[in-house]
């Protein structure tokens, strides 16, 4: 048997099997032969003991052989299955899993979170397990997984999921009143919308990055992005195209690729686009290198001629807000339906009135949520356990995100 060939489920399943079968056999063999000399053996048959053997060899060794033979196997199987579970792939796909009171938080290699893990179908996926809080468990059924999440230690599991569909993912550990919420799913899909959907979604954050960008250092003051004229060259269009350009006096005809978006942003003097006037300053000093990769890979992907196709929806700030809520961990205690569970719901709590503990009332306005976001503990809920944990590092936009997305729940 060699593990490396063994998915979690293959690992599993025939020693769970073999050990049940086993188990089943000696129970009926047991329970038979206890029927049967409870019958042939009952007092009204034979009222006195009238048996003289003093010992049998051959017995003797069948029923120390064969156990032993029997526990030997159920350890084979079962040590080949622990390797199996130990042994992870050198191909698979590694996801970070962190656990709070009371959700789960998956993150990517490349930077992106999401509450539901994602993965593709027949991939060898490695999830690193870690715990913010206290003890969990990550207990997936259907991939024969269980593994604790601990506090200040890494840990993990690996699985294969061989079909597309959504399995149910548990905390196995208590872990405190919202125990039983801590729910999620794996959602197992094919790899080509697998690999659409964590690309699509870097795209959308390094589209949104490069846009924010241009904003920032005035870029967006002198060039538009619909292709109206301006006091420099349209954004619309142009990853690609061919311009012409003015180098030393001389004219030439050079393609827009990604060197010569570089060399218009730190030397813009260099060459300059006929028809517009060389007013565009220097970036040389003035921009990182991860901030020009970002505007230069946000013009190549609006440059297709079709920009509005490519450019995604600009994310709002209600939708930053329940990013956030959701990154946090705050869904775990909080629904958003009405529905109760370990903290209060969120649906309709931006301008309700809160009763409090001590009897006192308050209005959940931007003042009150905000106080609740920095300091939980000062105004608890009445009904409700002083469990949420301070939230100091948010910035202030955050918070108004968070706000905005709160008010739109009315």
């Amino acid at each position: 048997m060699n593990p490396a060939l063994l998915t979690t489920q293959e690992a599993v399943d025939p020693v769970f099997w073999f050990i049940l079968g086993i188990s089943a056999l000696m129970l009926f063999g047991i329970t038979a032969a206890m029927i049967w000399f409870v019958y042939r053996y009952r007092r009204s048959r034979c009222p006195e003991p009238e048996s003289q053997v003093e010992g049998n060899m051959i017995l003797e060794v069948i029923w120390i052989v064969v156990p032993t033979i029997i526990v030997l196997a159920m350890f084979y199987f079962g040590w080949a299955g622990y390797l199996a579970l130990r042994n992870v792939p050198e191909d698979a796909m590694e996801v970070t899993a962190t656990a709070r009171m009371w959700s789960w938080d998956f993150e990517y290699a490349n930077g992106k979170h999401s509450d539901r893990l994602y993965v593709p179908v027949g991939k060898p996926v490695k999830v690193k397990l870690l715990s913010t809080d206290v003890l969990h468990a990550f207990f997936v059924p259907a991939f024969r997984i269980k593994r604790d999440t601990v506090p200040g230690m890494e840990n993990y599991v690996w699985f294969v999921a061989r079909e597309p569909g959504s399995y149910d993912i548990f905390c196995a550990e208590y872990c405190g009143v919202g125990h039983a919420d801590m729910t999620t799913t794996v959602e197992a899909v094919p790899v080509s919308e697998f690999e659409e959907w964590l690309s699509g979604m870097e795209a959308a954050e390094q589209t949104e990055q490069g846009r924010e960008l241009l904003s920032r250092y005035g870029c967006l003051g002198c060039h538009s992005l619909d292709g109206s004229k301006s006091v420099g060259p349209s954004f619309k269009g142009i990853g690609g195209r061919q311009v012409t350009v003015l180098e030393n006096g001389t004219e030439k005809t050079l393609a827009s690729d990604e060197a010569y978006l570089e060399k218009s942003i730190l030397e813009p003097g260099s060459q300059v686009v006929k028809g517009y006037p060389p007013v565009m300053p220097a970036y040389a000093d003035r921009i990182s290198v991860e901030e020009l990769k970002a505007i230069i890979d946000y013009l190549s992907r609006i440059g297709k001629e079709q920009p509005e196709k490519a450019v995604p929806k600009k994310v709002s700030r209600v939708e930053q807000g329940q990013a956030l809520a959701r990154q946090l961990g705050c869904l775990g205690c909080h629904s958003v339906d009405g529905s109760r569970k370990v903290g209060p719901s969120l649906k309709g709590i931006y301008g309700s009135e809160r009763l409090l503990e001590g009897g006192a009332t308050v209005t959940a306005n931007d003042d009150y949520l905000r106080r609740a976001l920095r300091q939980p503990g000062a105004e608890v809920a009445k009904g409700y356990p002083p469990m949420m944990p301070p939230y100091p590092q948010l910035t202030e936009e955050q918070v108004e995100a968070i706000l905005e997305w709160l008010e739109s729940l009315r």
